[in-house]
């Protein structure tokens, strides 16, 4: 039996999706957790139990495994009835077909309802398993039929293991420095290692400081700056998804409709990001100044740190970065304009700290 050593922790719902492969399965489970955290790959291993084929399985091959994503930034009704209709097929190979809905919490209302009627009454050999990042959005009826499966972010030790793996040359403050950042995220790993997202992070962190040590500071272009990021970040991951799509057998319109959504949420995420280590860098700039650096996360620019945490820094860090978080908060929730909403924060970024700006 797979103790799905692929996937770091997450030690509960590996219990529970242990218990199901020896004394049965449930006709349908909920995934959910913060994004990055392996629900998918555990997804993927547990279909691949319960098919007894991993290689197919992996390449989504497997003619008993169907997988739906969503298209654009909705899973709508159609893609339910056609996952229906094949739910009502009986197995090809195996002795059950398995289903896998990532992004689950994107069904809209429509979509929702046609599954519901499945999920109620479902093929004895069928097995449908939910992904979601969040299952606010999912119908109290959806997830009362489903049996779930928590997941949580992961440790900063497991986060730091994969660091030092993929990137053995790095310090013992740059792991350290990345662990943190990633805040429990396995898929922010590969981001934060590679030289572009390298780049940016130093970047970043120069407008942070620039905000209270540049007297020349222009807040129009430090949003400009950090929203032309993101827009590199969108055509990385759109090119990434163009090579992934070459293996797939989709019509022009589903290809098109994967790789908007793969730009669109790569700029989304590396935006949120931005503001997560924005936060992050003010806080640091109280714990220094505070003498408390073992708790910084940017412990790779102690040296900044220290030559920045000034007394009168620090109490505008405290504002600069409970402003940080309110836009992370409004980006997160509502459909805001990136570059106004940066522009914003960085001008009250400025007068947080307007009784402390000095010259370089």
């Amino acid at each position: 039996m797979s103790t799905f050593n692929n996937v770091p922790e997450q030690a509960e719902a590996k219990a529970l999706l242990g218990a199901a492969l020896k004394e049965g399965t449930a006709h349908a489970y909920l995934f959910h957790g913060p994004p990055g955290v392996g629900k998918r790959a555990l997804a993927i291993e547990f279909a691949a139990e319960l098919l007894g084929e991993h290689e197919r399985v992996g390449r989504r091959s497997h003619p008993d495994l169907y997988v739906l994503e969503p298209l654009g930034d909705q899973i709508r009704i159609d893609a339910i009835r056609e996952l229906r209709r094949d739910l009502h097929m009986r197995p090809f190979e195996a002795d059950r077909r398995i289903y896998l809905i990532f992004g689950a919490n994107l069904m809209n209302d429509e979509a929702a309802d046609a599954l519901l009627k499945d999920l109620e009454e479902p093929p004895p050999y069928a097995v449908i398993v939910l992904v979601a990042d969040d299952v606010g959005p999912l119908a109290e009826t959806i997830r009362s039929r489903c049996q779930p499966v928590p997941f949580r972010r992961l440790s900063e030790r497991a986060i730091r293991a994969m660091v030092e793996e993929r990137a053995p040359g790095l310090s013992e403050n740059q792991a350290a420095a990345l662990a943190r950042v990633a805040g429990g995220r396995l898929d922010r790993v590969e981001r934060l290692l590679d030289p572009a997202a390298v780049e940016r992070r130093s970047k970043l962190i120069e407008l942070a400081r620039a905000v209270y040590r540049d007297p020349d500071f222009v807040p129009g272009q430090a949003a400009t700056a950090l929203v032309e990021a993101a827009g590199e970040r969108a055509k990385e991951a759109r090119a990434a998804a163009e090579v992934e799509l070459e293996r797939m057998d989709l019509s022009e319109r589903e290809a098109e409709q994967r790789l908007r959504r793969a730009a669109r949420g790569a700029e989304r995420e590396e935006l949120l990001l931005a503001l997560e280590e924005l936060a992050a860098w003010y806080r640091d700039l109280i714990a220094v100044a505070a003498g408390a650096e073992r708790a910084a996360i940017h412990v790779d620019h102690l040296a900044e740190l220290r030559e920045d945490a000034t007394d009168d820094r620090a109490a505008g860090a405290e504002r600069a970065a409970e402003l940080v978080r309110e836009t992370w908060r409004l980006l997160e929730e509502l459909q805001l304009q990136a570059p106004l909403a940066f522009e914003a924060l960085f001008v009250q970024l400025r007068r947080a700290f307007a009784g402390s700006l000095v010259a370089a």
